[in-house]
């Protein structure tokens, strides 16, 4: 089972995968099954802190600092891509997520706010998909593409409609997606994890354990190597 696990020979680019959370993590256990890890981060400084460690030890990482919201930023993470070693398999999108001053009631929501967390969340997942998938298809694939929804996509979001709706609009995309690119051999999947503990959720969500106990059904948040376990599978050819 294990060898299913494996990616050698393979390219996974992760978009989102500055953090130190769940992206980080991601890269990681990705690097250490084989794959080059084009890890992507529009923020120089994230990557310096915690993924460069990751390259500096030895693991096949190739940080790459890049937008993941805009065109430019798409190409950079491709051009990356062709100059690996391997052939482009993977792609996991996490990049996205919500400030704190964007919790509020939706009768306070503006254009600004819908758009910007649109972009962030559901613009960035969609477009690396697709730009990742033609090239995928253009080799003649196979490949697995994996994005993160959140709970709010799930069910109801109260104080954080915009978040919650783009989340869902991903796990739309990411059911489209799968029976488009199914042909070609790409799976096209999605994870939706309730609050995890990451530097970014504990900018909006205090630490409060007798809370967590009350409201989730382990009592405890989960972390970002469970995140990424979920991940990894789907990732992996056991999937």
């Amino acid at each position: 089972m294990a060898d299913h696990m494996r990616l050698d020979g393979r390219i996974v680019v992760v978009s989102g995968a500055g953090g130190g959370g769940i992206g980080t993590t991601v890269t990681r256990l990705a690097a250490e099954a084989g794959a080059t890890v084009i890890a992507v981060s529009r923020s120089r400084a994230n990557l310096d802190t915690h993924v460069a460690p990751l390259a500096d030890s030895g693991l096949p990482v190739i940080p790459v600092t890049a937008d993941a919201a805009t065109d430019e930023g798409i190409a950079t993470v491709l051009e990356a891509a062709r100059s690996a070693d391997g052939s482009l398999y993977g792609l996991v999108n996490i990049a996205g997520g919500a400030a704190p001053e964007t919790w509020m009631p939706a009768t306070r929501v503006t254009r600004s706010d819908w758009r910007d967390l649109f972009t962030a969340n559901l613009e960035t997942m969609f477009f690396m998909s697709q730009a990742v998938a033609a090239e995928i298809r253009a080799a003649g694939g196979p490949g697995s593409i994996v994005s993160v929804s959140s709970i709010s996509g799930m069910n109801s979001a109260p104080f954080h409609i915009a978040y919650g709706t783009a989340k869902a609009a991903v796990v739309a995309a990411t059911r489209t997606l799968g029976v488009e690119l199914a042909p070609y051999g790409i799976r096209v999947n999605a994870v939706a994890p309730g609050v995890t503990e990451t530097a970014a959720s504990a900018t909006y969500v205090e630490e409060d354990p007798e809370r967590d106990r009350a409201a989730i059904a382990m009592g405890r948040r989960g972390t970002p190597l469970e995140q990424a376990g979920a991940i990894m599978f789907l990732l992996s050819d056991l999937a």
